[in-house]
């Protein structure tokens, strides 16, 4: 039997107690107004003291909490690193000692998925873990693949076999509900950003996320689209079924470690590698893929990038929205009032509202400067700098910002591309980004 049922009391009894550190953090800083300490110096404990005890509790955690933390670990570079530091260390350490599934559940469970005779489609099964996941874990193994002729000798690929934990999804929402009630917590740490559209748009998808088979056809979707590609590649899926996953191994460097120790060369790679994914998949394969996770990704010897994970992607069977590419270039252009009504066409700016076109755009430019510029190279300093900006309660940007709003359809899109700036700048790659706009973003490209 999987550890998640089994710990789920401790699980939950961890994240329930978060709100009440919290609390008393607070009032001890009320305390200390009280005797008159300034009150930046109270408000910077609290929010020291708040993300180390969240990001430690996060960083124990498996099921949605995992996941969660996982999905937060992109923002880390627009925090300051005494914060990010411990955070990055929690989610390394969670990633390398996850306790496995004993060996008799995971049998059980390849019984369950594959059938009783799961061994015999195997010429390999190595039981011991080769990566844990927030929802199962991973397994390497050698698959048979049938014959190209009768009395032939079959042939092997090697493949990653990916198992669910037994009861994952229960502790997932569970987990989920929990974490609901910490939305505050976050506008403490980081003042800017919106926790709770993310949890409800994790909510929303966990079903996809715990359906194998459901992604084994994104998988297959996407291994098409980018087939024979010399950039991306993405492994075929051998065998599923709705919690076990089989597809071809992926040899390479995960991108975790090009980011440590890559050397600039291999993160400017990598970047650009990632922003062509990031824009040619929706055009490619009207599919977006939205886990820009380190976790997901590798380098292959071959200079390609490897993508291994498609439990989460946004349907986009148009591409990339064309008001998207159209209002970033009416910017660049300086067309205040062209970016101010198609904002409000798309419902980012409320039809009854009145607002400053000239101070919208100067609001968006300094955004979309990595696509003002020939090459632009995204740094961790750069996103600690735009994060400042939009989230100080002092500053222009910020105020400006509670006037707009975000539509739902493009929920999806602008949590993936936020990511995804978060992951270039932990690469802190320079690349020609907006060759790549220009070359798969519907509306971007100027009119010649």
């Amino acid at each position: 039997m999987s550890d998640i049922p089994r710990r789920a009391v401790s699980r939950t009894a961890k994240l329930a107690a978060l709100p009440l550190g919290f609390a008393g953090r607070t009032a001890l800083g009320l305390g200390k107004r009280a005797v008159g300490m300034a009150t930046d110096v109270i408000s910077e404990d609290i929010q020291r003291r708040t993300a180390e005890q969240l990001f430690s509790v996060l960083g124990q955690l498996k099921g949605g909490a995992m996941k969660f933390g996982q999905a937060l670990s992109v923002f880390e570079a627009a925090l300051p690193e005494e914060m990010a530091g411990p955070y990055r260390q929690a989610l390394t350490k969670l990633q390398e000692a996850a306790p496995p599934m004993p060996v008799a559940s995971l049998h059980k469970a390849l019984a369950e998925q594959l059938g009783p005779d799961w061994r015999d489609k195997f010429a390999e099964f190595d039981d011991s873990p080769a990566a844990a996941a927030s929802i199962g874990q991973v397994h390497r193994a050698v698959w048979k693949l049938p014959p190209a002729r009768k009395n032939a000798k079959p042939k092997t690929v090697a493949v990653a076999v990916k198992v669910q934990y037994p009861g994952a999804g229960d502790a997932l929402i569970a987990d989920l509900k929990q974490l609901s009630r910490l939305a505050g917590m976050f506008k403490i740490i980081q003042p800017g950003m919106d926790i709770k559209p993310l949890l409800a748009e994790l909510r929303e998808r966990i079903t996809e996320e715990l359906d194998y088979a459901m992604e084994a056809e994104t998988q297959t979707a996407f291994a098409e689209a980018f087939a024979g590609d010399d950039e991306i590649y993405v492994p075929r899926v051998i065998a599923a079924a709705p919690k076990v996953l089989v597809t071809e191994w992926v040899e390479g460097t995960p991108l975790s470690k090009i980011i440590s120790d890559g050397t600039v060369k291999e993160r400017d790679e990598a970047g650009r590698l990632m922003a062509t994914l990031h824009f040619s998949a929706p055009a490619r394969a009207g599919l977006l893929h939205a886990d820009p996770h380190p976790g997901n990704f590798r380098m292959l010897p071959d200079g390609r990038l490897g993508v291994i994970d498609f439990g989460a992607v946004a349907r986009l069977p148009g591409g990339h929205p064309e008001p998207i590419g159209r209002l970033v270039r009416l910017a660049l252009d300086g067309d205040a009032q062209g970016v101010a009504d198609g904002l409000r066409e798309e419902g980012f700016v409320k039809q009854d509202d009145e607002i400053d076109a000239q101070g919208l755009l100067d609001f968006l430019r300094p955004m979309i400067e990595p696509v003002a510029v020939d090459k632009f190279r995204f740094t961790r300093s750069w996103l600690r700098g735009e994060a400042t900006r939009l989230s100080s309660p002092r500053s222009p940007a910020y105020q400006l910002s509670r006037k707009l709003n975000l539509p739902p359809s493009y929920l999806l899109i602008h949590r993936v591309t936020l990511g995804s700036i978060g992951v270039l700048s932990q690469l802190e790659a320079e690349a020609p980004y907006r060759a790549i706009l220009e070359k798969w973003l519907p509306g971007f490209a100027p009119v010649s």
